[in-house]
């Protein structure tokens, strides 16, 4: 069954995408028709794409016939699964190819694999892997898609111990700018499957990936909750020592925030200043304890969730926000966390701070500093620590909406200068404007970028996917 066009029939565009709708099973949907906005909308709320077309696929044929359109009249293509890290909105032009219809999960228990539809989220994984007691490599979010998950790279609840989650998908399905649809391993095309896990959404439409999951049923994790007004600096450092100690098999992170008085927050955070370590671990529950005691000894808890855990309920560790909003943010990858750059953190960014903001320090190394079996693009695995810095919006969406954040970003950036060894890519949250060439090279080791920058100029000509952090050889 085909799709019909639902747009206005006067409308300019109606006439050339005719030959679409017959094309493609999903909606085909033009501005100012029914269903567009909803259609267009994401999860972050402070902008969106408009597109000139917006396609809803519902099988690899309809996105190959949707890329084909595009390509023809070399309009520019982005694609949307759950819309969390949008970061070049199309304004008026191009094609929009929304994949939250493709969400099928098929688990191989004997393999202890997945293959994933594009328009799955990581809780649908999460609930159909456990059904065999296994888990996928998901991060801290479960409403955030796969695919663009694993296309930056992936950092997992248990990374510490597993690496980067794309170092373990298998395979590939992906539509290139051409509109074929091609299926990628390391033996069919070991340059475009380097590149894929790591080089983001620069090389095509992914359709489906099939990905290792691991043998855990459970774990023992959850959150210690701090008042932080008073010693913010004590805890840090607290911290900061504490994650020097720790097997690979835990993997834990710190946010900072003035939490909203708003119900959405548990009643003991709202309009506090508040730290929050978050604990994953695999291992024996009394082991857990044992490793975490030198944290709950900071001092008293506004409240404590850790304790043994089922996988599917791993979302409430860190607790992130399953309702769209309007945020902003980066971050930057450290060799190291210096004691004596914690305070300017907390001047930079503490509740007195000009734009409110949210601090998320996680830790890393263990598995994810070392070369996967199977190499990919993914930079900066020197870093022990990722220092992410989040900024909502206060009141009315002005025109520009992050202009007093984005100085505070800036700050924090030279003050950590000395020991920054990259950023990560699926940690930038933008304002909806381009990537400069200059923040993209960021991302990635130099060969890296380089060797990425080639692969991109051959297999997107047109650099049709340039809706994203872009590759394109013009800005390298």
């Amino acid at each position: 069954m085909s799709a019909s066009l639902v747009a206005p029939r006067d409308s300019a565009a109606a006439g050339e995408v005719d030959a679409l709708t017959v094309a493609v099973q999903g909606p085909v949907l033009l501005p100012g028709s029914e269903g567009y906005d909803a259609e267009s909308a994401g999860f972050q709320a402070a902008y969106q794409h408009r597109p000139a077309v917006v396609v809803g696929v519902t099988t690899a044929a309809d996105v190959c016939a949707a890329v084909r359109f595009a390509a023809e009249r070399r309009w520019p293509i982005a694609v949307q699964s759950t819309g969390h890290g949008i970061s070049t909105p199309l304004r008026g032009e191009g094609v929009l190819i929304t994949t939250r219809r493709m969400n099928r999960v098929e688990v191989d228990a004997r393999a202890r694999t997945a293959r994933i539809e594009a328009g799955a989220q990581w809780k649908d994984v999460i609930r159909e892997a456990a059904r065999h007691g296994l888990a996928p490599l998901n991060g801290s979010a479960p409403g955030v898609g796969v695919v663009g998950y694993l296309l930056g790279g992936g950092t997992p609840l248990l990374g510490r111990e597993f690496g980067y989650a794309c170092d373990h998908v298998r395979s590939i399905d992906i539509v290139t700018a051409d509109g074929t649809h091609r299926h990628i391993t390391a033996d069919s095309d070991s340059e475009l499957f380097w590149a894929l896990r790591g080089g983001g959404a620069n090389f095509g439409v992914v359709t489906a990936v099939e990905t290792e999951l691991v043998p855990v049923a459970g774990l023992y994790g959850g959150g210690l909750f701090f008042e932080a007004a008073d010693d913010a600096i004590g805890i840090l450092r607290a911290y900061r020592n504490w994650s020097l100690t720790v097997p690979e098999q835990l993997t834990s992170s710190i946010g900072l925030m003035v939490y909203p008085p708003i119900p959405a927050f548990p009643e003991p955070l709202r309009g506090r200043y508040a730290a929050h370590i978050r604990i994953a671990f695999n291992g024996d529950p009394a082991e857990g304890e044992r490793l975490i005691a030198p944290l709950r000894a900071i001092g008293p808890r506004l409240i404590d969730t850790v304790a043994e855990i089922p996988y599917g309920q791993v979302g409430s560790i860190h607790g992130d926000p399953d309702f769209s909003h309007s945020y902003y943010g980066n971050n930057i990858l450290l060799r190291e966390l210096d004691p004596s750059a914690l305070q300017t953190l907390l001047d930079l960014t503490g509740p007195d701070a000009i734009s409110p903001c949210v601090v998320d320090l996680r830790h890393l190394g263990g598995a994810m500093s070392r070369p996967p079996a199977v190499p990919s693009a993914v930079g900066g695995r020197k870093a022990q620590y990722v220092l992410r810095v989040l900024n909502g919006i206060v009141g009315p969406i002005r025109e520009d909406p992050f202009a007093d954040a984005r100085p505070v970003h800036q700050r924090l950036m030279h003050a950590f200068k000395p020991w920054t060894v990259g950023r990560n890519l699926n940690f930038v949250y933008s304002d909806g404007r381009p990537s400069a060439p200059d923040d993209v090279r960021e991302f990635y080791d130099p060969e890296a970028f380089d060797r990425l920058v080639r692969l991109k100029a051959q297999y997107d000509v047109d650099n049709l996917f340039r809706c994203n952090h872009n590759l394109s050889a013009e800005g390298s």
